[in-house]
Protein backbone atom coordinates (compact mmCIF):
# COMPACT_ATOMS: atom_id res chain seq x y z
CA UNK A 1 0.00 0.00 0.00
CA UNK A 2 2.89 2.50 0.69
CA UNK A 3 4.37 1.67 -3.08
CA UNK A 4 1.12 2.34 -4.19
CA UNK A 5 0.91 5.36 -2.60
CA UNK A 6 4.24 7.15 -3.41
CA UNK A 7 3.70 6.05 -7.16
CA UNK A 8 0.82 8.27 -7.02
CA UNK A 9 1.99 10.78 -5.33
CA UNK A 10 4.66 10.50 -7.92
CA UNK A 11 2.34 10.57 -10.68
CA UNK A 12 0.16 13.15 -9.21
CA UNK A 13 3.16 15.44 -8.74
CA UNK A 14 4.26 14.51 -12.76
CA UNK A 15 0.63 15.37 -14.14
CA UNK A 16 0.81 18.85 -12.07
CA UNK A 17 4.47 19.79 -13.32
CA UNK A 18 3.33 18.60 -17.06
CA UNK A 19 0.13 20.99 -16.79
CA UNK A 20 2.47 24.23 -16.21
CA UNK A 21 3.00 25.97 -19.47
CA UNK A 22 6.61 25.52 -20.51
CA UNK A 23 8.46 28.62 -19.66
CA UNK A 24 9.90 30.20 -22.86
CA UNK A 25 13.26 31.76 -22.82
CA UNK A 26 13.76 35.64 -21.67
CA UNK A 27 13.89 37.99 -25.02
CA UNK A 28 16.43 40.24 -23.96
CA UNK A 29 16.69 42.35 -27.56
CA UNK A 30 14.00 44.93 -26.24
CA UNK A 31 16.77 45.98 -24.18
CA UNK A 32 19.68 45.79 -25.84
CA UNK A 33 18.57 47.69 -29.39
CA UNK A 34 18.20 51.34 -27.50
CA UNK A 35 21.87 50.80 -26.53
CA UNK A 36 22.98 49.40 -30.28
CA UNK A 37 21.25 52.66 -31.36
CA UNK A 38 22.82 54.80 -29.50
CA UNK A 39 26.27 53.26 -30.57
CA UNK A 40 25.20 53.15 -34.19
CA UNK A 41 23.76 57.16 -34.03
CA UNK A 42 27.18 58.29 -31.72
CA UNK A 43 30.14 56.20 -32.62
CA UNK A 44 30.05 53.95 -35.81
CA UNK A 45 28.05 56.75 -38.09
CA UNK A 46 30.00 59.37 -37.46
CA UNK A 47 33.05 57.47 -38.60
CA UNK A 48 31.74 56.18 -41.48
CA UNK A 49 30.84 59.46 -42.58
CA UNK A 50 34.54 60.55 -41.40
CA UNK A 51 36.25 58.07 -43.41
CA UNK A 52 33.32 58.49 -46.70
CA UNK A 53 34.32 62.15 -46.08
CA UNK A 54 38.32 61.88 -46.57
CA UNK A 55 38.65 60.21 -49.59
CA UNK A 56 36.45 63.18 -51.52
CA UNK A 57 37.73 66.29 -52.23
CA UNK A 58 34.90 68.44 -50.13
CA UNK A 59 35.26 72.31 -49.51
CA UNK A 60 31.94 73.52 -47.72
CA UNK A 61 29.71 75.26 -50.13
CA UNK A 62 30.65 73.46 -53.03
CA UNK A 63 29.86 69.83 -54.74
CA UNK A 64 32.41 66.84 -53.14
CA UNK A 65 33.68 64.77 -56.06
CA UNK A 66 35.75 60.70 -55.03
CA UNK A 67 39.29 61.25 -55.28
CA UNK A 68 40.17 58.23 -53.20
CA UNK A 69 43.41 58.41 -50.87
CA UNK A 70 44.33 61.43 -52.39
CA UNK A 71 44.06 63.54 -49.34
CA UNK A 72 46.27 60.93 -47.62
CA UNK A 73 49.11 61.61 -49.95
CA UNK A 74 48.70 65.11 -49.55
CA UNK A 75 48.87 64.74 -46.23
CA UNK A 76 52.09 62.53 -45.96
CA UNK A 77 53.52 65.31 -48.15
CA UNK A 78 52.66 68.33 -45.69
CA UNK A 79 55.14 70.14 -43.79
CA UNK A 80 53.01 71.70 -41.49
CA UNK A 81 50.93 68.36 -40.84
CA UNK A 82 54.13 66.91 -39.35
CA UNK A 83 55.21 70.52 -37.50
CA UNK A 84 52.18 69.98 -36.05
CA UNK A 85 53.01 65.82 -35.28
CA UNK A 86 56.32 67.03 -33.57
CA UNK A 87 54.38 69.49 -31.33
CA UNK A 88 51.80 67.05 -30.25
CA UNK A 89 54.86 64.98 -29.68
CA UNK A 90 56.74 67.76 -27.16
CA UNK A 91 53.54 68.73 -25.85
CA UNK A 92 52.52 65.39 -24.48
CA UNK A 93 55.51 64.03 -23.26
CA UNK A 94 56.20 67.38 -21.40
CA UNK A 95 52.32 66.88 -19.83
CA UNK A 96 53.20 63.74 -19.21
CA UNK A 97 56.35 63.97 -17.33
CA UNK A 98 55.98 67.39 -15.10
CA UNK A 99 52.85 66.12 -13.81
CA UNK A 100 53.85 62.52 -12.98
CA UNK A 101 57.07 63.82 -10.85
CA UNK A 102 55.12 66.51 -9.28
CA UNK A 103 52.16 64.38 -8.84
CA UNK A 104 53.77 61.50 -6.88
CA UNK A 105 55.96 64.24 -4.67
CA UNK A 106 52.90 65.70 -3.87
CA UNK A 107 51.42 62.10 -3.26
CA UNK A 108 54.61 61.52 -0.38
CA UNK A 109 53.82 64.81 1.32
CA UNK A 110 50.21 64.16 1.75
CA UNK A 111 50.43 60.89 2.70
CA UNK A 112 52.65 61.78 5.69
CA UNK A 113 50.86 63.00 8.79
CA UNK A 114 50.51 66.64 9.76
CA UNK A 115 48.03 68.94 10.69
CA UNK A 116 45.25 70.05 8.56
CA UNK A 117 46.65 67.25 6.02
CA UNK A 118 42.67 66.76 4.73
CA UNK A 119 41.81 70.51 4.08
CA UNK A 120 44.83 70.87 2.32
CA UNK A 121 44.32 68.06 0.49
CA UNK A 122 41.14 68.97 -0.63
CA UNK A 123 42.65 72.76 -1.71
CA UNK A 124 45.36 70.97 -3.85
CA UNK A 125 42.72 69.05 -5.63
CA UNK A 126 40.55 72.03 -6.78
CA UNK A 127 42.48 73.22 -10.13
CA UNK A 128 41.35 69.94 -11.35
CA UNK A 129 37.75 71.02 -10.69
CA UNK A 130 37.78 73.71 -12.74
CA UNK A 131 36.60 74.66 -16.38
CA UNK A 132 39.57 74.52 -19.21
CA UNK A 133 38.43 77.74 -20.96
CA UNK A 134 37.97 79.82 -17.75
CA UNK A 135 41.80 78.76 -16.64
CA UNK A 136 42.85 79.15 -19.80
CA UNK A 137 41.81 82.78 -19.84
CA UNK A 138 43.07 83.43 -16.25
CA UNK A 139 46.54 81.87 -17.52
CA UNK A 140 46.53 84.46 -20.34
CA UNK A 141 46.31 87.10 -18.20
CA UNK A 142 49.06 85.96 -15.56
CA UNK A 143 51.57 85.50 -19.14
CA UNK A 144 50.76 89.03 -20.24
CA UNK A 145 54.37 90.40 -20.50
CA UNK A 146 53.28 94.06 -19.27
CA UNK A 147 50.25 93.32 -16.87
CA UNK A 148 50.76 89.59 -16.17
CA UNK A 149 51.73 88.85 -12.37
CA UNK A 150 54.09 86.43 -13.10
CA UNK A 151 56.79 88.99 -14.84
CA UNK A 152 55.92 91.40 -12.03
CA UNK A 153 57.30 87.82 -9.25
CA UNK A 154 60.02 87.21 -11.50
CA UNK A 155 61.53 90.99 -11.35
CA UNK A 156 60.67 90.67 -7.47
CA UNK A 157 63.92 88.34 -7.71
CA UNK A 158 66.04 90.40 -10.62
CA UNK A 159 64.88 88.15 -13.12
CA UNK A 160 63.83 90.24 -16.54
CA UNK A 161 59.86 89.68 -18.07
CA UNK A 162 59.41 86.89 -20.11
CA UNK A 163 57.21 86.91 -22.99
CA UNK A 164 55.51 83.74 -22.40
CA UNK A 165 52.95 82.62 -24.60
CA UNK A 166 53.72 85.45 -27.08
CA UNK A 167 57.14 83.93 -28.06
CA UNK A 168 57.29 81.11 -30.45
CA UNK A 169 60.46 79.34 -28.03
CA UNK A 170 58.66 79.40 -24.38
CA UNK A 171 54.94 79.04 -26.19
CA UNK A 172 55.01 75.33 -25.78
CA UNK A 173 56.40 74.82 -22.34
CA UNK A 174 54.35 77.65 -21.21
CA UNK A 175 50.80 75.88 -22.30
CA UNK A 176 52.65 72.98 -20.41
CA UNK A 177 52.83 74.82 -17.21
CA UNK A 178 49.35 75.34 -17.10
CA UNK A 179 48.64 71.53 -18.19
CA UNK A 180 50.94 70.95 -15.32
CA UNK A 181 48.96 72.75 -13.02
CA UNK A 182 45.99 71.57 -13.45
CA UNK A 183 46.52 68.04 -13.81
CA UNK A 184 48.91 67.30 -11.07
CA UNK A 185 46.50 66.48 -8.29
CA UNK A 186 44.97 63.74 -10.66
CA UNK A 187 48.37 62.22 -10.54
CA UNK A 188 48.44 62.82 -6.78
CA UNK A 189 45.24 60.98 -6.19
CA UNK A 190 45.84 58.21 -8.49
CA UNK A 191 49.57 57.66 -6.48
CA UNK A 192 47.88 58.06 -2.65
CA UNK A 193 45.55 55.42 -3.67
CA UNK A 194 48.55 53.38 -4.33
CA UNK A 195 50.36 54.72 -1.39
CA UNK A 196 47.38 53.39 0.50
CA UNK A 197 47.60 50.03 -0.47
CA UNK A 198 51.20 49.70 0.17
CA UNK A 199 51.82 47.45 3.79
CA UNK A 200 53.93 48.52 6.25
CA UNK A 201 55.84 45.60 7.02
CA UNK A 202 58.80 45.93 4.90
CA UNK A 203 59.59 49.41 5.81
CA UNK A 204 59.92 48.29 9.50
CA UNK A 205 61.95 45.28 8.40
CA UNK A 206 64.32 48.15 6.31
CA UNK A 207 64.13 50.66 9.11
CA UNK A 208 65.42 47.65 10.83
CA UNK A 209 68.24 46.93 8.37
CA UNK A 210 69.55 50.66 8.24
CA UNK A 211 67.71 51.99 5.54
CA UNK A 212 67.46 55.76 4.82
CA UNK A 213 64.60 57.36 3.47
CA UNK A 214 65.73 57.31 0.03
CA UNK A 215 66.93 53.53 -0.16
CA UNK A 216 63.14 53.00 1.18
CA UNK A 217 61.60 54.69 -1.15
CA UNK A 218 63.99 53.60 -3.89
CA UNK A 219 63.47 50.10 -3.21
CA UNK A 220 60.50 49.58 -1.29
CA UNK A 221 57.87 52.25 -2.66
CA UNK A 222 58.63 52.30 -6.04
CA UNK A 223 58.21 48.89 -7.31
CA UNK A 224 54.84 48.53 -5.42
CA UNK A 225 53.30 52.11 -6.28
CA UNK A 226 54.73 51.25 -10.14
CA UNK A 227 51.13 49.89 -11.38
CA UNK A 228 49.64 52.96 -10.02
CA UNK A 229 52.05 55.14 -11.54
CA UNK A 230 51.58 53.45 -15.18
CA UNK A 231 48.02 54.14 -15.02
CA UNK A 232 48.61 58.04 -14.44
CA UNK A 233 51.03 57.71 -17.42
CA UNK A 234 48.25 56.25 -19.55
CA UNK A 235 45.24 58.42 -18.10
CA UNK A 236 48.05 61.77 -18.68
CA UNK A 237 48.94 60.39 -22.27
CA UNK A 238 45.59 59.87 -24.15
CA UNK A 239 44.39 63.22 -22.72
CA UNK A 240 47.12 65.06 -23.34
CA UNK A 241 47.79 63.74 -26.97
CA UNK A 242 44.08 65.07 -27.69
CA UNK A 243 44.14 68.28 -25.65
CA UNK A 244 42.61 70.89 -27.77
CA UNK A 245 40.37 73.46 -25.41
CA UNK A 246 43.21 74.85 -23.30
CA UNK A 247 45.56 75.80 -26.44
CA UNK A 248 42.83 77.00 -28.58
CA UNK A 249 41.65 79.22 -25.91
CA UNK A 250 45.06 80.76 -24.86
CA UNK A 251 47.20 80.65 -28.19
CA UNK A 252 44.91 79.12 -31.27
CA UNK A 253 47.92 77.32 -32.25
CA UNK A 254 50.23 80.29 -32.26
CA UNK A 255 52.56 82.78 -32.34
CA UNK A 256 52.56 81.46 -35.86
CA UNK A 257 52.43 77.73 -36.08
CA UNK A 258 54.12 77.44 -32.71
CA UNK A 259 51.73 75.90 -30.91
CA UNK A 260 49.64 74.22 -33.39
CA UNK A 261 49.17 70.64 -32.41
CA UNK A 262 46.83 68.11 -34.72
CA UNK A 263 44.03 69.20 -33.04
CA UNK A 264 44.39 72.69 -34.02
CA UNK A 265 45.67 71.88 -37.14
CA UNK A 266 42.63 69.91 -37.77
CA UNK A 267 40.17 72.34 -37.11
CA UNK A 268 41.87 75.23 -38.60
CA UNK A 269 41.62 73.28 -41.56
CA UNK A 270 37.86 71.82 -41.19
CA UNK A 271 36.15 74.59 -39.88
CA UNK A 272 38.51 77.56 -41.01
CA UNK A 273 39.75 77.21 -44.18
CA UNK A 274 36.41 74.64 -45.06
CA UNK A 275 38.69 71.67 -46.38
CA UNK A 276 36.15 68.93 -45.17
CA UNK A 277 37.54 66.36 -46.85
CA UNK A 278 41.29 67.35 -45.81
CA UNK A 279 40.88 67.64 -42.33
CA UNK A 280 38.61 64.38 -42.10
CA UNK A 281 41.56 62.60 -43.76
CA UNK A 282 43.50 64.34 -40.94
CA UNK A 283 41.36 62.95 -38.22
CA UNK A 284 41.13 59.55 -39.62
CA UNK A 285 44.70 59.51 -38.83
CA UNK A 286 44.96 61.11 -35.80
CA UNK A 287 42.27 58.14 -35.04
CA UNK A 288 45.12 55.60 -35.56
CA UNK A 289 48.04 57.59 -33.45
CA UNK A 290 45.69 57.43 -30.56
CA UNK A 291 44.96 53.76 -31.19
CA UNK A 292 48.01 52.98 -31.37
CA UNK A 293 49.79 55.00 -28.67
CA UNK A 294 46.74 53.17 -26.02
CA UNK A 295 47.29 49.75 -27.42
CA UNK A 296 51.09 50.35 -26.80
CA UNK A 297 50.57 51.88 -23.27
CA UNK A 298 48.30 48.83 -22.26
CA UNK A 299 50.57 46.38 -23.88
CA UNK A 300 53.32 47.62 -21.26
CA UNK A 301 50.65 47.84 -18.64
CA UNK A 302 49.92 44.33 -19.27
CA UNK A 303 53.54 43.55 -19.12
CA UNK A 304 54.14 45.09 -15.90
CA UNK A 305 51.38 43.49 -14.74
CA UNK A 306 53.07 39.74 -15.47
CA UNK A 307 56.45 40.81 -13.85
CA UNK A 308 54.66 41.57 -10.92
CA UNK A 309 53.11 37.78 -11.07
CA UNK A 310 56.47 36.60 -11.31
CA UNK A 311 58.05 38.29 -8.70
CA UNK A 312 55.48 37.36 -6.13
Amino acid sequence: MASVSIENTKTGISRREGSRPARLAPNYWPFVIPALIVILAVIVFPWVFTLWMSVHRWTLGQEQSFIGFENYIRLAGDIRFWESLWHTLIYTVLSVVAPLFLGTLAALVFDAQFPLRGFLRGVFVMPMMATPVAIALVWTMMFHPQLGVLNYLLSLIGIGPLEWIYNQSTVIPSLVMVETWQWTPLVMLIVLGGLAAVPREPYESAEIDGANAWQKFRYLTMPMIAPFLMIAVIIRSIDAVKSFDIIYAMTQGGPGTASETINIYLYNTAFSYYDIGYGSAMAVVFFIIIVALSFVLLMVRQRSQWNEMEDR
